[in-house]
């Protein structure tokens, strides 16, 4: 993890403002969440690099998707590739049926729609509750503009959901 914060470091992520701070104090905290939750190695470092191409809702970016390897090289492919799944969520065509059988989702960068395999959407939903609940947990506002969607988001995504993830979703949004 030190390496992959370092990282961060170089490419200006302790200077960038985010809701709450800066965005490697964002970053951090949503790596924190996934291993108090229990969350893999691969999960806290995709959550900790979680920003790192943009997002749906949070236009910078600290590489561009060219540069995929450069990431890889510092949390492993699994999880850059997490990271890009998560970067690449098109929010409004893809959170709606993320949790039905056959979720589909699709990707902002290329137009594509497909249907992660079943881990890889549980590992984006609690990744996407980590990022959401932490902004919810630091940002009062945040959480009043947002957080009856967000709670309405979840319990649709419960079934995706780790019982901590679940459990974090309601003390924080109930």
């Amino acid at each position: 993890m030190a390496g992959a914060v370092a990282f961060l470091r170089t490419l200006g992520a302790a200077e960038t403002e985010h809701p709450g701070g800066t965005l490697l104090a964002h970053l951090q905290r949503v790596s924190r969440l996934l291993e108090a939750w229990g969350a893999g190695r691969e999960l806290r470092l995709a959550g900790l690099c979680h920003a790192f191409y943009g997002t749906d809702g949070f236009a910078p970016s600290l590489l561009p998707l060219e540069s995929r390897d450069q990431l890889a090289r510092h949390i492993g492919t699994d999880a850059e590739e997490l990271v890009y799944l998560y970067a690449s969520c098109d929010r409004k065509a893809s959170y709606r049926e993320l949790a039905s059988e056959n979720g589909t989702f699709r990707d902002r960068f290329t137009g594509r729609t497909f249907s992660p395999a079943p881990r890889r959407r549980r590992e984006f939903a609690e990744l996407t509750a980590a990022n959401e609940l932490d902004l919810a947990g630091i940002d009062p506002a945040f959480r009043a503009e947002w957080g009856e969607g967000l709670l309405n988001l979840l319990t649709r995504w419960r079934p995706l959901l780790s019982d901590q993830a679940w459990a974090h979703t309601q003390k924080t949004l109930t």
